[in-house]
C-alpha cells in the first residue's frame, strides 16, 4: 500500500467518510439502546455514577417488595381483628339476651352458645396469618420491616395472642362452665280405707257412739311415727276427727253422711302401714278407730299407681291442687291444675314439656333427668309425703349451675367482654399505626427509587430527538463526502486522456 500514492483531496475525503461512519455507528448504537453511555469507555464518570444509582435503586426495590408483603401481613391481622371484634360483639349480644331471660335452662343454652363463639374467635385468630407470619398468634411472630439498605432504619411489629381467649395478656375471656345434669325421682302410691261411724253426722259428738267416751285416745301410726288424739279434748265432733286425720301428711279424709263413714286416702310410701285404733282410756270400748269394737286396728297399705290412674286416688292429691315446676332461678316454666280426671300420664307429659327436664314412669316411680336444677311442688302439703315424719314434699333436682345462672354471673361476663373490646381496639390502633408507617415508608421508597432511576437516566439516557437529528446530519455528510470523493477521483482520471 505504501507504493500507492493518493492525492491530498482523496485522503481528506476518505478520512471524512471514515469519521462519518464512526459517528453513524455510535449514533445507531444510541438509537438502538436508548443510552448515550453504554459502557465505561463512553463516559467513565457517568457510567459508574449511574451504575451506583441503579444498584441502590435495585436494593431499595428488593426492600420495597418486603415492605409490600409486610403491609399484607399487617392487613391480614387487621382483618382478623375486625372479624374477631364482630364475634366479641356477638358474644356480648348473647350475654345480654341471657340477662333478659330468667329461665335457667335457656341461660345454660346461652352459655353453650357463648363458648362456641369463643372457639370461633380462637380459630379465626389462627387463620389470620400471611405467608407463615401471624400477628394474632403471639410469640415467634414478630414482624421486622427494613426500610434502608444497611438495615439501620426498621420497624418491629409486636404480635398479640388471640388464639387462646383465656390469656390475661389477650382477651381474657374464659369459657363458661355450662353445668352438669342431675337425676331425681319420686314415687306415686295410693290406697284407701273406711272408718264406720254409724248413726252420726259431721256435727255429731263422737261420744254419742256407744263405744266412744270422752277421754278415749285415738292412735294413728304409719309404723314409725305415732299421733294421738283425745276424745273430748283434741277432737269432739266427727268433723274434728276428719280434720285431725286430714291434717296428717300424706292423708286425705272426708266424711260421707250417706254412708256414715270416714274415707281415708293415703299417699304414704308402700313401706309404711297406716293403722288407726281407739282405746278405752275414757271408759269406752276399744275399737278399730270406728264403731266396731276390736282390739285390732284398721290398717291401710298403699300400692304403686299405674300410668292411667287418676292422681286424686292418692292421698297426696286433691282436685283443685296446682303442681308447679320451677327452676333454680325461681322461673316457672310449667304448672298443672289437677282435676278429677288428671292421670299420672298427664303429669309425666307436663314434666316432659319442660325444656331441660325429662321424665319416665315405671313401677310407680317417676324418674327425672334435669340439665339444670328444678323443683316440683304443690300447694297441697300432702304432695310427695311418704311418711308422717316427712317435713317437705317438694321434689328437688339439684344440678351443677352454669356460669350464666345468675344476673351477677352474666354481668361479670359482660364486664370481661367490654374489657376484651378495649383490648381489640388497642390492638387495632397499634397495628393501624404500624401499617400507616410502613405504607408511608413504602411510598417514600418508591419515590426515592424513581429519583435514583431518573438521576441515573440523566447521566446515561440518550436524547432520541437529538440522536435522530444527528443521524440525518451524518447521512447528509456521508453523501456529501462520497460526492466530494467522486469529484476528487474524477480530477485524477483526467490524466488518462493523455493516453488516449
Amino acid at each position: 500500500m505504501s507504493d500507492i500514492v493518493l492525492t491530498s483531496a482523496v485522503r481528506e475525503n476518505l478520512l471524512s467518510l471514515k469519521n462519518t461512519a464512526n459517528l453513524q455507528s455510535r449514533t445507531q448504537e444510541r438509537l438502538a439502546t436508548g443510552l448515550k453511555v453504554n459502557s465505561a469507555l463512553d463516559n467513565p464518570n457517568s457510567f459508574f455514577t449511574a451504575a451506583g444509582l441503579n444498584d441502590r435503586a435495585g436494593d431499595l426495590s428488593n426492600l420495597l417488595d418486603n415492605m409490600g408483603q409486610a403491609v399484607q401481613t399487617i392487613k391480614a391481622a387487621g382483618d382478623g381483628i375486625e372479624s374477631i371484634t364482630k364475634l366479641v360483639d356477638s358474644a356480648k349480644a348473647i350475654a345480654n339476651q341471657a340477662l333478659q331471660n330468667q329461665s335457667e335452662y335457656q341461660r345454660k343454652i346461652y352459655a353453650q352458645q357463648y363458648n362456641d363463639v369463643l372457639q370461633q374467635i380462637e380459630d379465626m385468630a389462627r387463620d389470620a396469618g400471611y405467608k407463615g407470619k401471624n400477628l394474632l398468634a403471639g410469640l415467634g411472630n414478630d414482624l421486622e420491616v427494613i426500610f434502608n439498605e444497611d438495615s439501620t432504619s426498621n420497624l418491629t411489629v409486636r404480635p398479640v395472642d388471640f388464639t387462646d381467649t383465656s390469656l390475661d395478656t389477650g382477651l381474657n375471656l374464659d369459657d363458661l362452665i355450662t353445668g352438669a345434669s342431675a337425676t331425681s325421682s319420686f314415687s306415686l302410691q295410693s290406697g284407701s280405707t273406711n272408718l264406720s261411724l254409724t248413726g252420726l253426722q259431721a256435727s255429731s259428738n263422737l261420744s254419742d257412739l256407744g263405744t266412744w267416751a270422752n277421754g278415749d285416745v285415738v292412735t294413728i301410726s304409719d309404723g314409725t311415727t305415732t299421733n294421738t288424739f283425745t276424745v273430748g279434748v283434741t277432737i269432739n265432733t266427727v268433723q274434728d276427727y276428719v280434720d285431725a286425720i286430714d291434717a296428717l301428711g300424706g292423708l286425705e279424709a272426708s266424711f260421707d253422711e250417706t254412708t256414715d263413714a270416714i274415707t281415708i286416702s293415703s299417699g304414704l310410701g308402700t313401706a309404711a302401714t297406716l293403722s288407726v285404733s281407739k282405746d278405752a282410756a275414757g271408759g269406752g270400748t276399744a275399737t278399730d278407730g270406728g264403731v266396731t269394737a276390736s282390739t285390732a286396728a284398721t290398717t291401710l297399705t298403699t300400692a304403686a299407681m299405674t300410668a292411667s290412674a287418676t292422681l286424686v286416688s292418692s292421698g297426696g292429691f286433691q282436685a283443685g291442687d296446682t303442681l308447679t315446676i320451677t327452676d333454680g332461678n325461681g322461673f316457672e316454666p310449667a304448672s298443672l291444675e289437677i282435676d278429677a280426671d288428671t292421670t299420672v300420664s298427664d303429669l309425666v307429659t307436663l314434666i316432659n314439656n319442660v325444656k331441660g327436664l325429662s321424665a319416665t314412669f315405671s313401677g310407680g316411680s317417676i324418674s327425672l333427668i334435669g340439665e339444670v336444677s328444678f323443683n316440683i311442688s304443690s300447694d297441697n302439703t300432702d304432695f310427695n309425703i311418704d311418711a308422717f315424719a316427712t317435713t317437705s314434699g317438694t321434689v328437688a333436682l339439684t344440678a351443677t349451675d352454669s356460669e350464666f345462672k345468675t344476673d351477677t354471673d352474666i354481668e361479670r361476663t359482660l364486664q370481661a367482654i367490654n374489657s376484651a373490646l378495649e383490648e381489640l381496639r388497642s390492638a387495632a390502633s397499634s397495628f393501624g399505626a404500624s401499617l400507616s408507617t410502613v405504607e408511608i415508608r413504602t411510598d417514600f421508597t418508591q419515590q426515592l427509587i424513581n429519583t435514583l432511576e431518573v438521576g441515573a437516566g440523566a447521566l446515561t439516557i440518550a436524547d432520541m430527538n437529538e440522536e435522530g437529528a444527528n443521524m440525518l446530519a451524518l447521512q447528509t455528510r456521508q453523501q456529501l463526502s462520497s460526492t466530494a470523493l467522486s469529484l476528487a477521483n474524477q480530477a485524477e482520471q483526467s490524466v488518462l486522456g493523455l493516453f488516449g
